[in-house]
């Protein structure tokens, strides 16, 4: 209600099945169907139709096509904007396997913030995360976009069995590239399929974790057990941008 109430929405896009096996989780993990070419315009209607003002589109990861779906992506951010002038389009994007063509497909496109998640600190990256994604992979995607002027977003979630200076060196790694947004969150275990939690922060740690990320160099920082990326994203753009 919260989000809904402020004009926000997350579409996913390329379907629910995901080619990646990461294992913290819960989406279906297989072989996807082909894309739909008439999605871009359908989600541009929704969009429209709800009223929002402010989108988020995200996707599974799709390896299985030549580009890892960017295409497919920039024309559904084409077309959001095409019929929705004004719209801000943020859009969290898989790595591509660093594929640094297909993410230029992407920021072509024009987005309003390019979020990349890294998702854990770097040690625990091979455990968390599929094979082929890679803790300087996803460095490196959110530094390109940052390179070509756009503002940047990532996010972390906690409870993995990071320590305090992994957390810290992350922070540092990610402010290293001047990346403006950060989404800090709590490991809740989908099912006994996926990684099971280490640790549960409290809501002062969670505090004291903000506090550590502002004074890493982050713009800035949404940090609560329950927050996932897209949360208080229009209230993130704003303070960034300075609008209102």
């Amino acid at each position: 209600m919260e989000c809904w109430g402020s004009g926000t929405a997350t579409f996913m896009v390329l379907g629910d099945v995901c080619t990646r096996g990461c294992r913290f989780c819960y989406v279906f993990k297989g072989i996807p169907n082909p894309p739909d070419p008439d999605e871009p315009v359908r989600v541009a209607y929704a969009v429209k139709e709800l009223g929002l003002d402010y989108v988020t589109i995200t996707s599974v990861d799709r390896d299985d096509l030549p580009d890892g779906g960017a295409s497919h992506i920039a024309e559904t951010i084409k077309a959001v904007k095409r019929l929705n002038p004004g719209v801000i389009v943020e859009v969290l994007i898989p790595d591509f396997q660093g594929d640094v063509d297909a993410l230029r497909i992407v920021l072509d496109a024009m987005p309003d913030v390019l979020a990349h998640n890294i998702e854990t600190v770097e040690r625990l990256t091979p455990i968390v995360r599929d094979r082929r994604a890679g803790y300087r992979q996803s460095i490196k995607i959110l530094s390109i976009a940052k390179e070509d002027g756009f503002i940047t977003k990532s996010s972390i979630l906690l409870g993995f069995g990071e320590s305090i200076d992994e957390i810290k060196k992350s922070f540092e790694d990610l402010s290293s590239i001047d990346l403006d947004i950060l989404v800090i969150s709590q490991y809740m275990r989908p099912s006994r399929r996926q990684l099971p939690v280490k640790k549960y922060y409290s809501i002062n740690e969670f505090r004291e974790i903000s506090k550590i990320a502002y004074e890493s160099g982050i713009k800035y920082v949404v940090a609560d057990p329950l927050a996932r990326t897209s949360y208080k994203a229009k209230e993130a753009y704003m303070a960034i941008t300075n609008t209102k």
